[in-house]
């Protein structure tokens, strides 16, 4: 009787995984549109300030310094609270930061300090949480989404800078402009999260979890996943962050081609995370995983030895086409079972956010003394190192249950 009860718990009707799937997408457009608001004022806010670009930089530091210091503890605080509640609560304090900086700017550069310190130190748990649940969902679904709810934060971070480049055109203030982000957020996501099938999940599992949440860090599988994560991270964000400068210094293109290629490099990246769950479906994980780093190699080698501007520009495409799934299916394959998916999940984005955080600096420090183009070799080497780590995202052979264990014995 109480297997029963168990498999009509854990077996929600295809309208509810429906719902679920809809929260998802809210959850992930929702952190890359507030993540974009922010960023379209930068520059207003830095001439208010009257900060130089090294002190900006300084300054911009604190969302990755809050970001890293939370990341550990996320597999504990989503176990405990569960994924609903965990990207709740994130993204109200989320909210509450984001307005400390929006306000805060007036009056120097502590309040700014301590307003992104706050909202990098959210947007980790709610990062790792709807990572977690978009794992439940994809599961639950019997095939690959999460590619394609990383597209939807970067549906948002489109959104969010398209209406950051409408307030600015309409000289709206940056802290009412900001101040109506964090309501929007406050508001939308702890609704739509109510949707989530976490409670489903995990409450069937309040004895093993939470142990296993901190164990997650000495196994080697979800280890290598969190390397080739940061190796996929890191190709994504040299991307982000120099291939325009890349194309301008090193291929002496315009500013409008450089701006352009990065363009071109982002549209692939998020055509590959929406079309991508078709392959992975067909071919599995590892494959797809390893011939999506050689193509993003193949495709980084002709940006930076390619002789013509447009065997570079076609590079760029390549390269943001292979360095598409790399992110989205480590998580998906650190939550391949949900009852350690949380801890799994925390130590992947922890080691993985590293990239985000050493790469700009490696690749500027490079630059210095090679030139940036020559400096994304780097990545290259990353990317040979993903191909030989993709096998490690094949989904684990089933065993059975602590507590199975304990019956047979």
């Amino acid at each position: 009787m109480q297997a029963d009860e168990t498999d009509q718990s854990t077996a929600p009707s295809g309208r509810l995984v429906h719902k679920a799937e809809v929260s998802v997408y809210v959850a992930f457009i929702g952190a890359g549109f507030a993540f974009a608001s922010w960023a379209s004022r930068i520059p207003q806010v830095r001439d208010r300030l009257g900060v130089t670009p090294a002190a900006l930089g300084l300054i911009l530091l604190s969302i990755a310094v809050g970001s890293l210091l939370s990341l550990p503890a996320t597999g504990v605080i989503v176990t405990r609270l569960g994924a609903s509640r965990a990207v709740g609560a994130s993204a109200l304090i989320l909210a509450c930061g984001l307005g400390v900086a929006a306000v805060g700017y007036r009056w120097g550069v502590v309040p700014v300090i301590a307003g992104l310190f706050v909202l990098g130190f959210a947007n980790s748990i709610w990062d790792v949480a709807m990572n977690v649940e978009g794992a439940a969902v994809e599961q639950r679904l019997g095939r690959a989404v999460m590619p394609r709810f990383h597209a939807g934060f970067s549906i948002g971070t489109v959104l969010g800078a398209l209406v950051g480049a409408g307030m600015v055109a309409l000289d709206v203030p940056v802290t009412a402009h900001l101040l109506g982000v964090s309501l929007v957020i406050a508001v939308v996501v702890p609704y739509s999260v109510r949707n989530f099938l976490e409670p489903v999940i995990h409450e069937t599992h309040h004895d093993v979890v939470p142990r296993k949440a901190l164990a997650a860090w000495t196994e080697r599988r979800t280890v290598l996943i969190g390397v080739f994560v940061m190796c996929m991270a890191f190709t994504e964000g040299t991307g982000n962050d120099w291939l325009g400068i890349a194309m301008i210094d090193g291929h002496h293109a315009s500013p409008a081609v450089g701006t352009l290629t990065l363009a071109v490099f982002l549209m692939a990246m998020t055509g590959g995370r929406w079309f991508g769950p078709g392959l992975i479906d067909r071919f599995g994980r590892a494959p797809t995983l390893r011939v999506s780093a050689l193509i993003a190699f193949t495709g980084l080698m002709l940006v930076v030895f390619g002789h013509l501007l447009a065997l570079a520009i076609a590079g760029s495409v390549l390269w943001g086409l292979g360095a598409a799934l790399g992110f989205p299916v480590g998580m998906s394959a650190a939550a391949d079972e949900p009852r350690f998916a949380a801890g799994r999940v925390s130590v992947v984005a922890s080691i993985g956010y590293t990239a985000f955080l050493a790469g700009p600096p490696l690749i500027g420090f490079l630059g210095n003394h090679i030139g940036v183009l020559r400096a994304l070799t780097v990545a290259a080497g990353l990317l040979a190192l993903a191909a030989l780590l993709a096998g490690q995202t094949r989904p684990p052979v089933a065993r059975p249950a602590p507590d199975a264990q304990r019956i047979a014995t």
